[in-house]
C-alpha cells in the first residue's frame, strides 16, 4: 500500500501541471484583458502597465515566468487589488471557506448517514418516506432559495440567529449555523439517498443473512458488518463533493456575507484579474486532487477486497 500511496502522490504533479497549463492558455487566449475598460486608456499608460506585469512578452515566455513563480510559491500581485498579492488574498479568505466547508461536510455526512440508515432499517414506513422526502427537498431547492428562507425563519421571525456576519465578529459561532446548514442541504440529500440504497443492498446479501442466523444482534450486524461495506459509495461521492463544499459556495457566501474565497473567485473572473483567477484555480484544483487521493486511501481501509498492486 505504501507504493500505491507514493504513486498517487507523484501523479498529482502531472495532473496539476496539465490543469495549470490549460487554464493559463485558455484564459490568455480569451478576448479582453485585465486593463480593458469602458474608459479609454492612453497608449503610453497601457504600455507601461503591460511592461510592469510582463504582459508585453510573448505568451510562451509569460507562461514559463508564471510557472517558475508558482514553483516558488509566488502567485504574483493582484491586478485589481493593487495593495495585495494573490497569496495574501487567498491566505485571508481560504480559512473562512475551509471552516464553512468542513462544517457543512461534517453536518451533511452525519445527518445523511443517520437518515439513510433509519430509512433503510424502516423501509416503507413513515420514517422512510419522511427521510427521503426531506432528501428530495434538499436536492430540489436551490441554495439561493434555501438561504433566504432560513434567514427569514431563524433570523427575522424567531430572532434566534444573526442574518449575516462571521465567527470573528461579536456574534461568534452563531453566525456559522445558517450558512453551514444551507450549504450542507444538497450534500446531505445525496448522502442520505446513497446511504439508504447501499444499506438496503447490503442487508439483502448472503453474509448478513448468515450473521442473523448465528444470532448476532442488530446493533452488532449494523455497525460491524453493514455500515462498513455500505459506506463505500458514500466515500466515493465525498471525493468531488468535499472539494466543492470545502471551497465554499459563492451563493452562500454572498447571502450571509461570508468573507470566503468564492467571493474573490467571482470578482476576479468579472475583472479579468489573471493572477487571482489562476491562484484560485490552483487552490481549487489542488483540493480536488487531494480529496480524491484521500478517498482512494479510505477505500482500501474500509474494503479489504481492494488490492493496491
Amino acid at each position: 500500500m505504501g507504493r500505491f500511496i507514493l504513486k498517487r502522490l507523484l501523479s498529482i504533479i502531472p495532473t496539476m501541471f496539465i490543469i495549470v497549463t490549460l487554464s493559463f492558455f485558455m484564459m490568455r487566449l480569451a478576448p479582453g484583458g485585465p486593463f480593458s475598460s469602458e474608459k479609454e486608456v492612453p497608449q503610453a499608460v497601457m504600455e507601461n502597465l503591460l511592461k510592469k506585469y510582463h504582459m508585453d512578452e510573448s505568451l510562451p515566455r509569460q507562461y514559463l515566468r508564471f510557472l517558475g513563480d508558482v514553483l516558488r510559491g509566488d502567485l504574483g500581485p493582484s491586478f485589481k487589488n493593487k495593495d495585495f498579492t494573490v497569496n495574501e488574498l487567498i491566505a485571508s479568505s481560504l480559512p473562512n471557506s475551509l471552516v464553512l466547508g468542513l462544517s457543512s461536510l461534517v453536518l451533511a455526512f452525519v445527518l445523511g448517514v443517520t437518515v439513510g440508515t433509519i430509512s433503510a432499517l424502516r423501509q416503507n414506513t413513515i420514517f422512510d418516506y419522511g427521510g427521503m422526502s426531506i432528501a428530495v427537498l434538499g436536492i430540489s431547492v436551490p441554495l439561493f432559495v434555501a438561504g433566504p428562507v432560513l434567514m427569514l425563519i431563524f433570523a427575522v421571525w424567531l430572532k434566534w440567529l444573526p442574518t449575516s456576519g462571521w465567527i470573528t465578529g461579536r456574534q461568534g459561532m452563531r453566525t456559522l449555523i445558517m450558512p453551514a446548514l444551507t450549504l450542507s442541504m444538497p450534500y446531505f440529500a445525496y448522502i442520505a439517498r446513497l446511504s439508504r440504497a447501499s444499506i438496503v443492498e447490503v442487508l439483502r446479501s448472503d453474509y448478513i443473512r448468515t450473521a442473523r442466523a448465528k444470532g448476532l444482534s442488530l446493533p452488532v450486524i449494523l455497525f460491524k458488518h453493514v455500515i462498513k461495506g455500505a459506506l463505500l459509495p458514500v466515500i466515493s461521492y465525498l471525493g468531488p463533493a468535499c472539494a466543492g463544499i470545502v471551497t465554499g459556495s459563492v451563493v452562500v457566501e454572498s447571502i450571509f456575507l461570508v468573507p470566503g474565497l468564492g467571493t474573490f473567485f467571482v470578482r476576479s473572473a468579472l475583472n479579468r484579474d489573471y493572477t487571482l483567477i489562476m491562484g484560485t484555480i490552483i487552490v481549487y484544483s489542488l483540493i480536488l486532487v487531494l480529496m480524491n487521493f484521500v478517498v482512494d486511501i479510505i477505500y482500501g481501509l474500509l474494503d479489504p477486497r481492494i488490492s493496491y498492486k
